[in-house]
């Protein structure tokens, strides 16, 4: 008995952690009351090993008065310190990931502002070192080289395109752009012109207005519509400018004559005139006198139009028929 108390009650504790439950509390009363040392167990897992050490039966537990139901309540508590030291070892493995974690995002930043700073951004060259880009634009590749080599550098990869309003083989591009910096002997980019690019003018005179304006402008060309008196059907082409097969430099603009029809005529009035009067009136306007007919009159009607067909002032395409009546004594002459 001295030797398990001596073994698990030599110093008193600092604190008490975990308090044992109010059955522990009253067990462990009995148990100094009975201790000639009088020690408090030194923490609570402690005076649980100390339950757990009396046999079923044993000696301890008939000593102390621990009965089978104190073993489970210790067995209990056991469980939860284990429980708890568990949870603590967690703890501690999660914080060292979580500096694991730190250390690695902290190395991925310096590398990314490594590489960003020397390769993809690098310091610019001394100052000394540069020499401003000339204007080489509207040049030809034999003065551009040379206006590049008295600023110190050289002349580089040579692009093109067709270009509506600059010359062939003119520069219309560069790169540095002009006003720009770069170190001696550094090439300069430039595009060349290839010119506008020509097209010949296609015959569109036999299609109607909207089959002409699509397929001119999906040819490259700006349209533009007139409109005449022909004829032609109403709506068709009557004529382009520049004439059909002219070869032009796109974006070229196509002017269209469109057909209003044949012209009109306003149909006069020749009441009153006499017959060969009137016929000549309407010859010249390009009306056509089909017909003429004698109806019975007194007096001054005699070898007068009293009747015309169409009304006066009627709309007539030329060639367009017209029919009078003229006054005559007597029985009408039998056509």
């Amino acid at each position: 008995m001295c030797v398990i108390e001596e073994t698990f009650f030599l110093n008193p504790p600092a604190r008490v952690t975990n308090p044992p439950r109010p059955r522990s509390t009253a067990l462990f009363r009995r148990y100094v009351a009975n201790s000639p040392f009088g020690r408090w167990p030194q923490n609570t897992s402690t005076y649980q090993g100390f339950y757990l050490m009396s046999p079923k039966g044993g000696d301890l537990g008939g000593i102390f008065g621990i009965t089978r139901k104190d073993k489970a309540e210790a067995l209990m508590v056991a469980a939860l310190d284990k429980s708890k030291k568990s949870g603590a070892r967690v703890a501690g493995a999660g914080t060292r990931l979580f500096a694991a974690l730190v250390g690695v995002a902290i190395v991925a930043w310096l590398g990314g502002y490594a590489i960003s700073t020397q390769l993809l951004f690098p310091a610019p060259p001394p100052t000394g070192d540069l020499f401003e880009v000339p204007s080489v634009r509207g040049l030809g590749l034999a003065s551009a080289r040379e206006r590049l080599a008295g600023a110190g550098l050289q002349l580089g990869v040579i692009d093109s395109l067709l270009h509506p309003s600059v010359p062939q083989s003119l520069i219309v591009g560069q790169s540095p752009l002009p006003g720009q910096v770069a170190t001696p002997n550094s090439p300069v980019r430039v595009t060349l012109s290839l010119g506008p690019q020509m097209r010949s003018v296609p015959d569109v005179t036999t299609l109607d207005e909207d089959r002409a304006r699509i397929l001119l402008e999906s040819s490259g060309f700006v349209v533009s519509i007139d409109t005449a008196h022909a004829q032609v059907p109403r709506g068709r082409v009557v004529e382009i400018f520049p004439p059909p097969d002219t070869i032009v430099a796109l974006p070229a603009g196509i002017r269209m004559v469109i057909s209003l029809g044949p012209p009109m005529v306003p149909m006069p009035s020749v009441l009153g005139l006499a017959e060969e009067e009137a016929v000549q009136l309407l010859d010249s306007l390009g009306l056509v006198v089909s017909d003429v007919q004698e109806v019975f009159r007194f007096g001054r009607d005699q070898g007068i139009v009293v009747e015309q067909e169409p009304a006066a002032y009627s709309e007539l395409e030329r060639g367009s028929e017209v029919q009078l009546s003229v006054g005559r004594r007597g029985r009408p002459k039998e056509h």
